[in-house]
Parts: structure tokens; sequence; C-alpha cells
């Protein structure tokens, strides 16, 4: 060992073990690589990802060749699940038992499955998410459907490869005489990809690829003309815009919302209530009645009063609202964003190609790889009738020959000592001809007929030259390919027992507008503002709050009845506008939060008005300098934590932000000037500086209010008594004017509250 290494020698040269075996010496991130790779392609290959061919996982092929092998037809006797277990892990598939019994369970159930594959007697599960009974209580047989996946594959029609334990053969793909991948779906996680794709309509599938066979050049547009998107086992309204249904087929991913079916029950009095017919796929029933029934309990569906299950063999979930004043629509789709009532299906198009090789196809790509799997089968059959014609023409060839001189070929065989050899001489036959004279038994060649021998002869002939056309055109192999499709079609029409379309598609529904207050608990609260910003929310409706409690050097300054349901507008003096959550505000028990936690206000600016904007209502906004305008008080609502500049100062401060309440504006300045002009002289704008209201040579606006003519002016003293100014009319100018000074008696503070 050099001095320049620091490797062990034990590294460069391990010894040998004492069982005579190798020892191979690696750096272990290789090793772990490696051997992590061999495992992530196993994971891929042999158990997460279908076929494109037959849309089957390894087991789940496993499963419906072992059922064939044991003679498991759709008109044969059940037999137990547990025998056709043991047969799949002994044979096929070494794996848990656990394992091969779930997927065969999932093959039988039909609101997991479009068109299942096993036909199951017993225990096998239901929608309400109970798990099927034991293997050794259940019995199972193919359906008509899953024996329509092996139809050929006893005619050399597939590649067939050892088993694991070398001792038998498999199928590496089933014949598959309809597009199974896309009818059933399957859903698989492998190391680093996962499939997910939704099951659909198999006659609007053969349809489709009935397309494809008479014009291969036809677009995505008119293959999805034909297949409009998935056809769910437990039906549902499709929700999806058609635009990302498109892409999530051209991309292979993509994905689907599908809600639950209900209609409106009409009840006595006037109520009503809600029956849920269909829920979406792969959500249990049972776990969704208990979602429900918590958010009932916690009060997070306001809209909805109860909820019980009523379902027999079909489903019927009874939802009852709140009150007769509800709106259906409104509930559904609160029900929808709250519990899986609505649930998105993904969509994702990884499959083995032929190959084996993992890819995300697109629509077309997965329908036109089981078209040209479909030929190949279709070849692979002819040319496995072929080699039987031509050793059955070979054998009756030989048989003619017997009917000819059937004395000499008895006497060959009763005294030569070889008579196959003597076959083969006298009669110039070859060896597999000469063993069909001498395995024929002497009663059977006394009974031949030159007449059924030549038709037979004949009848084979003709077929044999329609195999060798049938190899030999592309065209009449796709004709053949479209006539056995259109013989499948049959079995999945709309009279068949697997019915016409169960999911439909809606986008009327997507356009329902929810209401704010669809997820509250609608209840009176009083909000409670303290002259240093801390906000609070009393339950009810409180008036007299000369009890309510403030911090040491704090007191009272804002207070608002409104609802849960509410937003609650805060102007600040900088001009913005902030909105809170009537249900989101602190409770009332403590001294409640600052309110600048909840918003972005600085400490130089105060809060100078709180209200509940309404759809009609409107605000005065006005600045110390002496400008304003009318905005809807519907733009002064803004959720997010900055607010909304709604009034812009300028150099001052926001000042008024009072309710429009009568069709005159007074306005009286700092230097105790009074101006009455109309409402209607001043703007109404979303946002901005406003206009001018009354002329100043020194000071700012002091205060502003709105009032009715026919009312008269009044504003309110010291002591809280409402008191009229006389002859108000002889203060009415046009707006920005100087105004005139005010009445005697009129407040000292110069505002009108006194």
């Amino acid at each position: 060992m050099s001095d320049d290494t620091d490797t062990p020698d034990d590294l460069i040269d391990p010894p040998a073990p004492q069982s005579g075996g190798i020892i191979v010496s690696e750096p272990f991130e290789r090793a772990l690589e490696s051997r992590y790779l061999v495992y992530a392609l196993s994971t891929i290959t042999a158990r997460a990802l279908p076929d494109v061919r037959d849309g089957l996982k390894p087991v789940q092929r496993r499963i419906i060749h072992a059922m064939g092998e044991l003679g498991l037809d759709p008109d044969s006797a059940f037999k137990k699940c547990a025998k056709i277990v043991g047969d799949v892990m002994g044979k096929y598939h070494p794996h848990g038992d656990s394992a091969i019994y779930d997927a065969l369970v999932r093959l039988a159930q039909d609101f997991s499955v479009r068109y299942p594959l096993v036909d199951g007697q017993g225990n096998f599960g239901n929608i309400d998410g109970d798990s099927a009974a034991a293997y050794r209580y259940t019995e199972a047989r193919l359906t008509d459907v899953g024996a329509l996946l092996l139809e050929g594959v006893d005619e050399d029609s597939v590649r067939f490869r050892e088993t694991y334990s070398q001792e038998d053969e498999e199928p590496t793909v089933l014949p598959a005489g309809y597009p199974n991948l896309l009818a059933n779906g399957a859903v698989g996680i492998a190391v680093g990809m996962a499939t997910s794709i939704p099951p659909h309509n198999a006659g609007e599938l053969i349809d489709a690829c009935l397309k494809l066979i008479e014009q291969p050049d036809a677009s995505l547009d008119d293959i999805l003309a034909i297949i409009p998107g998935p056809d769910f086992p437990t039906g549902g309204v499709c929700v999806e815009p058609p635009e990302a249904i498109r892409s999530a087929y051209e991309t292979g991913r993509g994905g689907f919302r599908v809600r639950a079916r209900w209609h409106k029950e009409p009840l006595a009095n006037g109520m009503w209530q809600i029956i849920v017919t269909e829920v979406p796929y792969q959500v249990a029933k049972a776990k969704l009645v208990e979602k429900l029934a918590e958010l009932v309990d916690a009060k997070k569906a306001p809209l909805l009063g109860d909820v019980r299950d009523e379902s027999a063999e079909d489903v019927r979930l009874v939802l009852e609202p709140r009150n007769r004043t509800v709106d259906p629509d409104q509930l559904m789709e609160s029900l929808y964003r709250l519990s899986d009532l609505e649930s998105r299906i993904s969509l994702n198009l990884n499959v083995l190609d032929a190959s084996g090789a993992p890819k995300v196809l697109g629509l077309i790509a997965c329908l036109q790889a089981f078209l040209d799997h479909k030929r190949e089968v279709i070849c692979a059959r002819a040319r496995w009738r072929q080699g039987k014609i031509e050793a059955r023409l070979e054998i009756l060839s030989a048989l003619m020959v017997v009917f000819l001189n059937l004395d000499e070929v008895i006497r060959i065989i009763r005294e030569e000592d070889d008579p196959k050899g003597e076959l083969m001489k006298a009669f110039d036959l070859n060896s597999v001809q000469a063993n069909a004279i001498l395995d024929t038994r002497l009663r059977n060649l006394r009974k031949l007929e030159e007449m059924e021998l030549k038709r037979e002869q004949t009848d084979l002939l003709a077929e044999l030259k329609q195999l060798k056309a049938l190899l030999g055109s592309d065209r009449l192999q796709w004709d053949q390919a479209a006539e056995e499709l259109r013989e499948v079609r049959s079995l999945f029409g709309p009279d068949s027992k697997y019915g016409p379309r169960r999911t439909t598609f809606d986008l009327t529904q997507t356009g329902t507008e929810l209401a704010a207050d669809a997820f509250v608990v609608k209840e009176p609260i009083t909000v409670v503002l303290s002259q240093k910003g801390w906000i609070r929310a009393l339950k009810g409706k409180v008036d007299d709050l000369s009890s309510v409690k403030f911090k040491d050097g704090d007191s009272l300054a804002l207070s608002l009845h409104a609802m849960t349901t509410d937003r609650i507008v805060l102007f600040a003096s900088d001009g913005r506008a902030f909105a809170l959550a009537g249900d989101k505000l602190p409770g009332g028990r403590g001294l409640g939060e600052p309110v600048r936690l909840s918003i972005e206000l600085g400490e130089e600016h105060d809060i100078i008005a709180l209200f509940v904007a309404t759809a009609k209502g409107e605000r005065i906004l006005a600045s110390d300098a002496g400008y304003g305008f009318i905005v809807p008080e519907e733009e002064c609502v803004a959720m997010r934590k900055a607010g909304k500049q709604v009034l812009n100062p300028g150099e001052g401060r926001a000042l008024i932000c009072a309710p429009l309440a009568g069709n005159q504006i007074a306005v009286v300045g700092e230097n105790r000037k009074l101006l009455v002009f109309d409402v209607e002289e001043l703007p109404r704008m979303p946002k901005g500086k406003g206009v001018k209201l009354q002329a100043y040579k020194d000071g700012k606006l002091a205060d502003l209010l709105s009032f009715n003519a026919e009312q008269g002016l009044s504003w309110t003293d010291s002591a809280g008594r409402r008191r009229e100014v006389p002859e108000w009319e002889t203060y009415v100018a046009r707006r920005a004017g100087a105004g005139r000074m005010v009445p005697r008696g009129f407040s000292r503070n110069g505002t009108f509250s006194g």
C-alpha cells in the first residue's frame, strides 16, 4: 500500500469469505443508488402504473388471468375468493394475500369501477367506506366485461413469459376487447411518479375508436364531441369548464370538479329539504355525513340545520335548511366549499406504453395505443388460426389417402412391424400425417366419407385464403377491428345493464354567487372602539355602555350595533378605509385587542368613523382643508390590512366621514362662518380629493352635516339637547362660498355636536 492514500488494505483486497463466495467492494452511495433504482423501476413497472393496452396493473392482470384459468366464466358457478387469491399468489404474484384480495375486491365494487370485471357474491364493501368480508366468506367469478379482456388469450394473441417460479407462464398483456384503461381508470403511486385516470363511458370510448379508424387524422375537438369527459360510477355533476377539460385531455394532466347531484323536495307549511342522490367519486358516504354533522355542531355551516342519511340501496341524504328563507343554491354552494359534496378528481395519464416505458399520454394517444394493440391481437389470432388450418389440411390430405386405400392401410397396421415407416413409404406421408392415421381409431377410419372430408377441406381453404388476405392488408385489419368493436359496443349500450352515461355536465352551477354570510352564524354584536384604539365585540345589542370597562386612562371613542355577518368599516384620519369581519373581532369578555394589530395604521392617525357598509348607503368625506365629496359606502370596504385610500386629504387630515341623510349640506369653519348648499352640488366619487366646500381666509373646516330642508337645520349643545338654527335659509348659497357668521348661541367649539 502506498503512503499517499488512507484507504485501508481490506477495502482494496478484501479477504474471501469462509463459504467461498465473492465480496464486492463499492462506495456506499453508489450501492444505495443502484439498488434504489432497481426498487424504483420495479415499483413503476410491476406495481403502480397500468399498461396502456389493457389498462391493468400486474396484480389485476394476474387475477383476471387466474380466474380465466380456473374456468370462472360469467356462466360458471362462483368459487371462494380464498381459492382465487391462493392461485394468484402461488402461481403468479409473489406478494401478500391482502394486496391481492384488496385488488380483487375493488374490481368487483360497482362504486369503485365503472364496469366491474369481477362478479362478487357476499360482502364486498359499500359506498359508506365499510371494508369487504374476509376472503374465506366471499365468492367470485368473472363478469361478461371481465371475460372480454381474456377473449383470444388462448389463441396465441399475446406474448407470455415465465412466472416468478419459472414453473408456469403468464401473459404480459391481455387481448382487451375494449379500451379498459379509460373505461375503468386507474390510480397508483410509484417512486417519483404517479397516475390518476378517472373512469369514462365505454360506449363513447368505442365510438371514438371507430372515429379514429375511419378518420385517422381526427382532431381532439372531434374526439371531445364524442367523449365530453369522465363518466364516474357514482354519477355526479361535472362543473369543469370545457376549455380546462380540453387542456387536460391534450396534455394528459389536469382535473375535474365533480359535485353531488341534488334536488329540492317541498314539505308542508312552506318548508323544504334538499335530497342528495349522488355523491362525488371516491367519497365515502358515511364520512361525508359525519363531516356535515360536525359542521352543524360547530356552527361552521350556518345555513344548514340538520343532516340525516336515509339511504337504502340508493343514496338519499337529507339536508335540512336552518329556516325556510334560506336559498337552496346558497346552501349547497356553501356546503360545496366546506365538505366533499364537491371533489376534484385529478387526471394524470401516466401509463406504461407498449415497450414498458412510463409516459404521460394525451387522450388520442391512449386511444390510438389501444387500437394498435387491437390490430396486433387480430393479426396474432389470424396467424394462430392460419397455423391451425394448415395443420388440419395436412391431416385431411392424409385421411383422404386412408379413405382411398382403407384396406391397405389396415393391412399395414395389422401386419407390419413398423407401421409408421411403412405408411410413410407406401403413401408418401410425413411423420405428422402418419401419426395422425395411427392415432385414429379403427372404427373412425371405417366412418370416413369422401364428401365430408372434401367439404371440410374446401371450407378450410376458403378461410385460409381470407386469413392470408387479412394479414396482407392494413385496411382489412382495421375493418376487422371496427367490426369487433361494433359487436362489443352493444354490451355497453343504453339498454344494457351498465346503462347510459351517469355523470352529466352543468356549468350553470358555478355561476352561483355565494353570499358573504354563508359561513358565519348571524348574531347581533356591539362593536366598541376605545380612545387608545382597542377594539372588541360585545355579544348582543348593548345600548348602555356605561358599565363597559377600559384600561386605565382609556375611555369609549366609538361604538356600533352590527351583526357577525357584517363588514365593519373603520375610516382613519389619513383618508384610508379599512374593513374587519364582524365574526373575527375579539370577544367582549376582555379588554379587546389593539386595532392596529389588524390594520396598518400609524400612531399619528386615529379612527374617526365606524360604520357598517350597506348597498345603498352613502358617506360624505371631507378634509380639514375644506375639500370633500360623496362616496358609496361599499367603496370603503377593503379587507386588506393596508386598507384603501378613499380620501386624499393633501397636506391636511381627514376630518369628516358622516352619513348622507338629507338633501342639504351645512358646513362651518373654524372662523365660525356657516354655509348651506344643496347636496347635488357635491360630486359622487369612488375616491379622490373632492371639491372645495367653503372658502377661508384663515383657519380650516370645523364640521359638516347633512339634513332635510323640510326638517330644518339643528345642532346639539353640550347638554345633549337639539337646538334649531333659526332662519337657516339665510345661510344658503353656492358651494365654495365664504358663508355668514353662525347665529347667536351656537356651539362654543364651533361644531354641530356641541
